[in-house]
């Protein structure tokens, strides 16, 4: 089936995945792919074969698994007989929750926990249960035996109950003074509503800087198990500037909502602007991937994989300027990532290698800039069907298609990062980004005047002001802001110090602002947990 045009994309139920649980799809990773080699300290604990269930393809596969008292479940599609060196599943038991079930197959169990910074279900069978036993057994013992990271440690809540609990705070507890709340701030419009909550466009009171504020129901998030992925995501997000990626300024919580103070910019997502143009210039689409790049290579230079590049990530400043959004404007009800029934991105972004349930590392970066270029230029996605499965599938095997349009160093550059094989992918070698910079598509390119925004981009949003929102879903910007206070209290910041198990050090103050510059000390002003 043909591609439709990007403005015409369907709704696929997953269209618009967006990261309203206060972070980007951001995930740290050591090295670039090369072939993985487990220390020979780590003894094994356990080995034999399991049934395991696609993440995305729902299919069961037979793999051969190693259990390592290091943590590391390592799976081989045969049985090693010379060394257990690249494996195709490289998977941690650190700190995990395991579950039995007889659905959808007999002696079915699930272990629940971290890939990089996404809380993953994954699904194992067996064919008895004296298996099953034996296998939970021994993963139970070595996650008990390791030191579980406090910060990233899974709890799952029982009932109503126990939530109203623990995130109850009484009025007395709230803090006054120098910690920054709700109040610091006007509420403007509306921007966007998810699952999680919304986004609100905001003034601070105190120097009349503008900020997206993203305001997020605590409830939703345990529901979601979305907790370890927003206290990792956060502690990312404090450590990254760059001026191609959206900032977070502050990020603070009242007694039932999680707040990030977010860089508002107001030129549009470049779906926006493609959708109604059908298609980019390969001049215009130069100058956006070359900042996406410039962006994407401090990030693994930071040790982070970004992971969900995708059109509606992308935005505009008021210059043209492309800025890479850790959360986007959602206007459906979506989850995203971390359950079995939802992706780590959307679908028809989604990496060979992610599909297949393999490690993955950087190179899934380029696969992505891959997509979004050949939207831009081409005006459709590489691979779509509405039927995932067929999605997949063509994911997986079919060769992506040119138009004749194309230039043969647009074509060039978009086969390369559109490889199935990461290793083989244009960005999967050792020298990352560098084999992407000297490619003849960007050979125009000064990289250095890019990176200090002395390059005219090749359009200008026509806004009028710093509060135009007319790039802007006009659904959400009409709405009144209102926020339905806690029972406990007004909308204000609470002490960490109070019982918040969940949420303890969350809160963080940028280096910039009236509330980091003016009311605390020097040592206060550093970019650290209040």
């Amino acid at each position: 089936m043909e591609p439709p045009l990007a403005p015409q994309r369907a709704s696929l139920g997953l269209q618009g995945v967006v990261p309203l649980a206060g972070v980007s799809p951001l995930v740290a990773v050591a090295s670039p792919i090369e072939p993985l080699v487990i220390e020979p300290q780590a003894a094994i604990v356990k080995e034999g074969w399991l049934n395991k269930r696609g993440e995305h393809i729902k299919n069961w596969r037979k793999r051969y698994f190693v259990l390592r008292d290091d943590g590391t479940l390592i799976g081989f599609k045969l049985k090693p007989e010379h060394g257990y060196t690249d494996p195709l599943n490289n998977f941690t038991v650190k700190g995990c929750q395991l579950m039995k079930s007889d659905r959808p197959r007999p002696f079915t169990f699930i272990i629940r926990g971290l890939q990089w910074t996404t809380v993953i279900e994954r699904m194992f069978s067996v064919e008895s249960e004296e298996d099953r036993e034996d296998w939970v057994r021994a993963i139970q013992l070595v996650s008990d035996q390791l030191q579980v990271d406090e910060d990233v440690e899974m709890t799952e809540p029982r009932d109503e109950m126990a939530l109203r609990d623990k995130f109850s705070v009484s009025t007395r507890t709230y803090a006054s003074g120098n910690r920054i709340s709700l109040d610091n701030f006007e509420f403007l419009k509306v921007l966007g509503k998810g699952t999680f909550g919304k986004v609100v466009l905001c003034r601070e009171k105190a120097t009349g800087a503008l900020y997206a504020i993203k305001i997020l129901k605590k409830k939703v998030v345990i529901d979601k198990d979305e907790v370890a992925h927003t206290l990792t995501e956060n502690r990312v997000l404090r450590s990254t500037k760059h001026p191609f990626l959206i900032s977070l300024r502050y990020s603070f919580q009242t007694a039932d909502r999680l707040c990030f103070v977010m860089e508002y910019v107001n030129g549009g997502e470049l779906f926006f602007h493609l959708s109604r143009e059908r298609v980019f210039t390969e001049e215009r689409t130069r100058f956006y991937g070359a900042e996406i790049l410039l962006a994407l290579e401090y990030l693994h230079g930071q040790g982070i994989i970004y992971r969900d590049l995708k059109l509606e990530n992308l935005l505009l400043d008021k210059d043209g300027h492309v800025k890479i959004a850790d959360f986007g404007l959602c206007k459906e009800d979506i989850a995203f990532g971390a359950t079995t029934k939802t992706f780590c991105g959307t679908p028809e972004y989604l990496a060979p290698e992610v599909l297949e349930d393999t490690d993955y590392g950087r190179a899934v970066d380029w696969w992505g800039l891959g997509v979004v270029m050949y939207e831009m230029m081409c005006g459709r996605l590489p691979f779509y069907s509405r039927d995932h499965d067929v999605l997949f599938e063509l994911i997986l095997v079919e060769e992506v298609k040119f138009p004749k349009s194309l230039s043969p160093e647009a074509r060039h550059l978009l086969a390369g990062l559109l490889v199935k094989n990461p290793r083989h992918r244009l960005g999967g070698s050792v020298n990352d980004v560098g084999d992407i910079k000297i490619h003849p598509f960007f050979r125009s390119i000064n990289w250095d005047e890019l990176a200090q925004k002395k390059v005219t981009p090749p359009f200008k949003p026509q806004v009028t002001s710093d509060v135009d929102t007319r790039y802007f879903d006009q659904e959400f910007t009409g709405e009144t802001v209102q926020l339905t206070p806690p029972e406990a209290g007004p909308l204000n910041s609470i002490s960490e110090e109070s019982e918040q198990p969940y949420f303890q050090q969350f809160s963080y103050h940028g280096s910039s602002g009236a509330l980091a510059a003016g009311r605390h000390s020097a040592t206060d002003r550093r970019p650290v947990l209040s």
